[in-house]
């Protein structure tokens, strides 16, 4: 199973969505009625989420965050909202929690209220920093600019790790400049060029930084993130590749970078060359904005459902829609291709995982996917921890053995109505007729 570590600085997040249906008696500004709130992990933190995110539906991985964190209530809401699947190695720091509280109506941002944050300095290091880092298969620093990475031990086992195994960094104009021979570096246009070259960049101009950049800090490649653009990354002494972004429908863009980072950190730790990393993240920081928001984690309703998914077909969407329409965000479980050929015998599965996913994530009713690799679910299950499970009509008035994990924190199992004559099984027949 390969590690993936995440370093750097953590925020907690919180978004307030609501209404704005008119203006305050005391001024020109709207009065948003709060509909939902939702708290979740942002800078390194998020990183690590979409990286835990990404191992699960790939079949497994291990995820690392190494982190300060403040003993002050906010510290303590940002250690609950990590997801089960990211190991946290917590570093000691007198400063106070970084906290960036998104005020949004009709899903538009109307207003940021920042607390916490001070730069300040960390440590000392706790020995299980110099552990993690050495049993790492691949590294993503994440600076955010708050001091983590200007420890100067903290950048000695850094600049080590860098020698031997690949280092992605994203950089912060507030922050350490990356330690010599990291494999990849991945400012954005504004980072890289020290102003907003506006909606279209100058290649040239980006080009030329993005070769200067890499010989300045001494790195293998810079990739320069244009948004919407993609990407343009340096190959070799004097190459640049462009990577064009797949197009999508406009979306939130708030942690788009986190995604890019963990996607390159993955890929290069797989064995990837730097250029197809690179692609990669190009494509999971599009998905990432073209992706429905997260669920609120205060008063809204996680849903999961389950199973092969092999030929998809009209009863699976139904199944799919309806269970979307019970909560705020659906998480589909899909069999891994060796619990598909457990469960339905040789020949199966018609398709591979990684095109049962793509297609599940195709879906506007899904908002994520993982893969279980287990007969059942129950493991990923508790991982998730989802309110609801839901099971399509079949399997009315049938004993599910989910719904004893489910239990384990007042989860419980619905089912839904499905549509009849449709299976996978009727069509592979059908199509070698």
């Amino acid at each position: 199973m390969r590690t993936l570590v995440v370093v750097g600085d953590t925020l907690l997040d919180v978004d307030t969505d609501g209404r704005a249906e008119k203006l305050s008696p005391d001024g020109p500004v709207p009065v948003v009625r709060a509909d939902a709130e939702s708290t979740r992990a942002g800078g390194a933190g998020l990183v690590a989420a979409v990286a835990a995110v990404a191992a699960l539906a790939a079949g497994g991985g291990r995820v690392v965050l190494v982190t300060p964190l403040a003993d002050d209530a906010d510290g303590a809401t940002l250690r609950s909202v990590l997801p089960a699947g990211v190991e946290l190695v917590p570093l000691p720091w007198a400063g106070s929690t970084p906290v960036k509280h998104r005020i949004r109506a009709g899903g538009q941002t109307v207003a940021r209220v920042d607390r916490g944050g001070e730069p300040g300095p960390v440590g000392p290091l706790p020995g299980a920093v110099a552990t993690v880092l050495a049993g790492a298969d691949a590294v993503v620093v994440a600076d955010y600019g708050l001091g983590a990475t200007a420890d100067p031990e903290l950048r000695g086992l850094l600049t080590a790790v860098a020698r031997r195994r690949p280092v992605v960094w994203d950089p912060h104009p507030r922050g350490a400049p990356p330690v010599p021979g990291c494999r990849l570096v991945t400012p954005n246009a504004v980072e890289a060029l020290g102003a907003d070259p506006g909606p279209r960049p100058d290649v040239g101009a980006v080009a030329d930084r993005a070769l200067a950049l890499r010989a300045e800090w001494a790195a293998g490649t810079v990739a320069v993130t244009l948004g919407a653009a993609g990407a343009l990354a340096t190959v070799g002494e004097d190459g640049v590749l462009a990577v064009p972004a797949p197009a999508v429908d406009a979306g939130d863009a708030c942690g788009a970078g986190d995604a890019f980072a963990a996607a390159a950190g993955w890929a290069l730790a797989g064995g990837a060359l730097p250029p197809e990393a690179v692609a990669a993240a190009v494509r999971a920081a599009s998905a990432h904005v073209a992706a429905p928001a997260p669920a609120p984690t205060g008063g809204g309703v996680l849903v999961a459902t389950g199973g092969c998914f092999d030929l998809l077909h009209a009863g699976h969407v139904a199944t799919l829609e309806a269970a979307r329409a019970l909560g705020d965000r659906l998480v589909v479980c899909v069999n891994s291709d060796a619990s598909v050929t457990r469960l339905k015998g040789p020949g199966r599965p018609l398709q591979p995982q990684a095109d049962r996913v793509r297609i599940l994530r195709a879906l506007g009713c899904v908002d994520d996917v993982v893969v279980f690799d287990e007969d059942t679910p129950e493991q990923v299950l508790r991982g998730l921890r989802p309110q609801l499970w839901v099971k399509g009509g079949d399997y009315s008035g049938v004993a599910v053995p989910e719904a004893a994990v489910l239990a384990g924190w007042g989860g419980r199992v619905v089912t839904v109505p499905f549509l009849a004559g449709r299976s996978t099984t009727a069509l592979a027949e059908l199509a070698r007729a």
